[in-house]
């Protein structure tokens, strides 16, 4: 506790089950050079698999630690396994971050007193056997990974969590409840250029329509001569966004205008435009 009741160390407890790229980074959104001296993190993760057996234990791991914060990360909310878990987070200061499918129980999650930061454009894999091998789903969140980050999706899922970290050491109360589409995406992404901004915001949108592909690929075409060319299409779209996000950077980065916003220490978000100025 620090002076006047304000707290100096949160601790944050983070579920993960199944996987979307956000899982991948989350908790390292938070504290990206590793010395943020006002948070304590615990991760626990049930892996790829996240059926109602396979989530009972990282839940009531993390619930054992009674910490001040919740973070948990997972495809779908609303499956049976997500949704176990989200039950028992009724009530508790947590936040479920989802793709778009979680989007039909936010109503629910607000009932339950919960935040949520829902991605759109983090979407589902092309989870087809034939197709999708351990190098093929590795590069598939490689690009994603990039999509989100530069367009600005992630900017905004790591700022809305700080803000709820800095209402627990201030002692009051936030939680986020936002659904990142490309408008938001590329409104908080810092990116300048209005050329790079339509890139980036066509980015995004390609992004989204990867999980509208794949998800007929994977649950409902039966056909293999048909399903496994349309998730095959998707993976190559994902590339192509990836590679518009790197001409956004290029010219963000050509202008020497790439916003860059470290935590200092005591997990104050810091700014700089210019590549060789110090934040402030």
């Amino acid at each position: 506790m620090g002076v006047g009741g304000k707290r100096n160390m949160v601790e944050i407890g983070v579920i993960k089950t199944g996987n979307i790229a956000s899982s991948l980074v989350l908790e390292l959104l938070l504290d990206e050079r590793a010395d943020r001296k006002d948070l304590k993190v615990r991760v626990v993760t049930s892996g790829a698999k996240m059926g109602p057996k396979d989530v009972e234990e990282p839940v009531s791991e993390v619930l054992k630690q009674n910490p001040d914060l919740i973070l948990y990360s997972t495809p779908n909310p609303s499956a049976p396994g997500p949704a176990k878990v989200i039950k028992n987070l009724s009530k508790k200061k947590a936040v479920i971050i989802g793709d778009a499918p979680g989007i039909r129980i936010k109503d629910k999650l607000e009932e339950e007193g919960l935040g949520y930061v829902f991605v759109k454009g983090d979407s589902m894999i092309g989870a087809r056997r034939e197709f999708l091998d351990p190098i093929e789903m590795a590069i598939f969140n490689a690009e994603m990974l990039k999509v989100l980050s530069i367009t600005g999706a992630f900017r905004v899922l790591q700022e809305e969590i700080d803000k709820s970290i800095d209402a627990i050491k201030n002692g009051e109360e936030y939680l986020p409840r936002i659904i990142i589409d490309s408008k938001k995406a590329v409104e908080r992404s810092g990116i300048n250029n209005p050329y790079a901004k339509s890139m980036a915001m066509a980015a995004y949108e390609m992004a989204e329509k990867v999980g509208e592909l794949n998800v007929k690929g994977c649950f409902i075409v039966k056909d293999s001569e048909e399903y496994i060319p349309i998730v095959a299409s998707a993976h190559e779209l994902l590339r192509a966004a990836a590679l518009l996000c790197d001409e956004v950077r290029k010219i963000e980065k050509g202008e020497d205008n790439v916003l860059r916003r470290p935590h200092s220490a005591e997990g104050k978000l810091l700014s700089k435009r210019k590549l060789m100025e110090k934040p402030s």
